[in-house]
């Protein structure tokens, strides 16, 4: 299984960007699909998950309200649409594929497939 990430970049704050990931080699449709994003000197961090079953999302409490993820099963894609973006959003993100269990799902272990990230950067 392959993870890509595509449609990072540098944006303004206050701007939106959306980045997904397109996932090779099947069962999509059986994954847990996570972002992360690991920013310079700091541990990876959950940002959020869309777990198999359609309309089941999940988000770290800082982008609540500004974030949305999405998952496409046509097209085996996960997308993360983020709007309102500040500076402390820059990072690296990855996309994760996994099963954890539901009290699991912010944990970077349990994911066994990974991107190879897209750079976010914000500038003030």
């Amino acid at each position: 299984v392959q993870l890509v990430e595509s449609g990072g970049g540098l944006v303004q704050a206050g701007a939106s960007l959306t980045i997904s990931c397109t996932v090779f080699g099947g069962a999509f449709r059986t994954y847990t699909m996570g972002w992360f994003r690991q920013a310079p000197g700091k541990e990876r961090e959950f940002v959020a998950a869309t777990r198999q079953s359609v309309g089941s999302t999940y988000y770290r409490d800082s982008v609540k309200g500004r974030f949305t993820i999405s998952r496409d099963n046509a097209r085996d894609m996960v997308h993360l649409q983020m709007n309102t973006l500040n500076p402390e959003d820059t990072a690296v993100y990855y996309c994760a594929a996994g099963k954890p269990a539901l009290g699991s799902i912010a944990n970077p272990q349990v994911y066994y497939h990974w991107g190879q990230g897209t750079q976010v950067t914000v500038s003030s």
